[in-house]
């Protein structure tokens, strides 16, 4: 027990200061709470219950987890977002509203790191407990200080820490379920160039703005899982919305010498619930064969509102739809010990308007072609790695994100990819 505890905070410190990365999973969900499932473009994710991760996408596959089990990895994901403009970008700040200096900002893409642990227990025959450790959302664009969109964004980041003590219960050999808490940790961080007014006449300046805020809150998931033949496993889950109310400080410099602005600040934002349903068959000896459905309830998005006490109320316009992702995936037992996975999936982007899209989130569809192996180091140790690469075709954008007089106008496309490589040991004691 001491080993579970000490595993469980050195990796909460190794999230907390782990960057997210930018946008995986359409709009800003991190699907990557294991690696042993990347190579299946996580097909099967509430049916498989073959690790401990299992506590995330199905309490209810604890279960099929005997005695007590670790499971620990890591995803590395390299998204890449390079915009350009179309001529049409204008400059709040600009009489006659005239084109805006600066570039195209570079590649808003940045490598990130997201580790995930995941601990269950046997209780007695019938009783099974676990917890739980990852990041279920996160997002970081961060474009070139000067380019046309700063009144947008320059640095959009969100990071997440979830903790999921859960139980399960077998009823028999055809049906189990299981039940989670979720504690959950953010962080978020926007930049971006203001229009700043010296009186309430003018002139008007161009300053630096700087919001933190971060704040906790609880929500929950639950699963069943469903064994219909021996060969043959159905799994349905979901987790509920949990709702942030985020507390901070916005500072504003820059649009004067010796002069800045600081506000406490507050926003709220519902992070979406996901419902899940998969099913696992195992063909024959060699052959495993794995298929996917979710929803996303991104709707509960429809605007950031930011408020600074004392000072002006900035809204970021969204009008996020709900959204679905299809998987279907097979495993292949090519060697005793080796185990090949893979998959593809489609996953629907919440953002469906170029005039909605906003820059700190350049989202679209995107497509996941994967792949991975399994090794079997030891009687009850697996080692898993996984490749995933993300296509997004290229994608409109025109928006003033809500207001054109302090904001401009950012009109263009985007050309965007992702890379993503995990690693995942998993054992039993």
């Amino acid at each position: 027990m001491k080993k579970a505890s000490l595993a469980l905070t050195t990796l909460s410190a190794a999230l907390a200061a782990a960057g997210t990365g930018a946008v995986h999973a359409a709009g800003f969900q991190l699907l990557e709470q294991n690696a042993s499932g990347l190579g299946n473009a996580y097909a099967g994710s509430a049916a498989v219950a073959e690790n401990a991760s299992t506590i995330y996408f199905n309490p209810a596959g604890m279960t099929y987890l005997p005695g007590f089990n670790v499971s620990a990895g890591v995803n590395a994901i390299w998204p890449s977002f390079k915009f350009r403009d179309n001529g049409n970008s204008r400059n709040p700040l600009a009489l006659g509203g005239g084109a805006p200096t600066g570039g195209n900002g570079g590649d808003a893409g940045n490598l990130g790191v997201v580790p995930n642990a995941y601990f269950s227990w046997q209780l007695t025959e019938k009783w099974f407990v676990g917890v739980g450790v990852g990041a279920p959302f996160g997002l970081m664009t961060e474009y070139d200080d000067d380019w046309v969109g700063q009144y947008h964004s320059t640095k959009f980041d969100i990071k997440t820490i979830n903790i999921n003590p859960s139980v399960a219960y077998k009823v028999n050999d055809q049906f189990s379920m299981g039940f989670g808490l979720n504690y959950q940790y953010i962080d978020a961080q926007y930049t971006k160039k203001v229009v700043v007014p010296v009186t309430p006449m003018g002139p008007f300046l161009p300053g630096d703005a700087d919001l933190n805020l971060d704040g906790d809150a609880w929500g929950w998931n639950a699963g069943i899982m469903l064994q219909p033949t021996e060969d043959t496993r159905i799994g349905l889950s979901y987790r509920s919305k949990i709702k942030h109310k985020a507390k901070g400080d916005t500072d504003i410099d820059g649009f004067a010498p010796g002069r800045s602005l600081s506000y406490d600040a507050k926003a709220s934002v519902d992070l979406p619930d996901t419902l899940i349903l998969s099913a696992a068959h195992q063909l024959n000896e060699r052959w495993e064969l794995l298929a996917d459905v979710s929803w996303t309830g991104w709707s509960s998005i429809q605007e950031l509102k930011i408020k600074n006490d004392g000072g002006p109320t900035d809204t970021l316009p969204l009008e996020f739809r709900d959204s679905w992702r299809v998987a279907l995936g097979a495993n292949y037992q090519f060697a005793p010990k080796w185990k090949w996975r893979f998959g593809v999936a489609w996953d629907q982007s919440p953002v469906h308007n170029p005039s909605d899209r906003p820059t700190s989130l350049p989202d679209t569809d995107r497509w996941w072609f994967s792949t991975g192996v399994q090794y079997q180091a030891g009687k009850d140790t697996r080692i898993d790695v996984g490749y995933t690469y993300l296509y997004l075709r290229d994608t409109d954008i025109d928006t003033d994100s809500g207001s054109a007089l302090t904001k401009g106008r950012v009109a263009g496309d985007y050309r965007s990819k992702g890379n993503i490589l995990g690693i995942q040991v998993s054992t039993r004691f």
